[in-house]
């Protein structure tokens, strides 16, 4: 009986050490910096005189893809040191970085929708952009599906490590899908734009300085934070679950 009410004191101990305090400074300067990012986006930036006030949201919508693109390309890094190494960090890594970077992914598709009703007057249309971005999406949600349906540690960080390296690609396609489809009418913001883009804008210095900032921010900052956080959450789990096999077996 001793043993067992003892067991939970290594989860307290150690939960307190993995809330480091640059954790903690990381987490505050984010917030700080992703408001201020709003703000600039909001009153700094200026108005686009095609598209008007709805222009505004793209600062969000292609910054959150950069931190998708991000968080999901730490999982194909995370997937292969854990096919190298085969230490169970990896894979809780890959794990946190996949749930982050669909977050991020699902904000992009979101914010996209926001943008398209009153520029293309609906909500969707399956414009090659689009339907790859919507395939990234499905592709990393069967990646949940992957992990919960097998029961064998061991096979599951092996299978869901080369199912999210093999994921990436669909990444890399969203990206250049409007750089080499000449049928897309989603605007390329980044780079040269297709000539016959629809919705497409010029950027000018002060909507420029936004969208440099709030990629920084949502690239750099955001993804690394949440991933952190999320790795953190994953480590915790997995020491409950050691304790509540100890117990299981008093």
């Amino acid at each position: 009986m001793s043993a067992v009410t003892q067991a939970p004191l290594p989860v307290s101990s150690t939960s307190s050490q993995s809330r480091p305090a640059l954790l903690v400074i990381l987490t505050v300067i984010t917030a700080i910096l992703t408001v201020v990012g709003l703000l600039m986006l909001l009153f700094y930036a200026g108005l686009d005189v095609t598209q008007g006030d709805v222009q505004r949201i793209f600062y969000i919508h292609v910054s959150a893809f950069a931190g998708a693109s991000v968080a999901l390309g730490v999982s194909v890094v995370a997937g292969i040191m854990y096919l190298w190494k085969r230490n169970p960090k990896w894979d809780r890594l890959a794990l946190s970085g996949i749930e982050v970077g669909f977050a991020l992914a699902l904000t992009n598709l979101i914010t996209g929708m926001v943008w398209a009703r009153p520029i293309w007057n609906t909500w969707w249309t399956w414009d090659p952009r689009l339907t790859s971005a919507a395939i990234m999406i499905l592709t990393y949600a069967a990646y949940f599906m992957l992990r919960a349906g097998i029961e064998n540690p061991e096979t599951r960080r092996r299978l869901s490590s080369v199912y999210g390296i093999l994921a990436y690609t669909t990444v890399i396609v969203t990206f250049v899908i409007i750089r080499i489809r000449p049928d897309t009418i989603h605007p390329a913001v980044i780079g040269p734009s297709p000539q016959n883009a629809e919705g497409g804008f010029e950027l000018s210095s002060s909507m420029l300085a936004t969208m440099s900032f709030n990629m920084i921010v949502w690239s750099v900052f955001i993804p690394w934070v949440l991933i952190w956080w999320r790795l953190r959450i994953e480590n915790l789990s997995e020491r409950v679950n050691a304790l509540r096999a100890v117990v299981a077996e008093k």
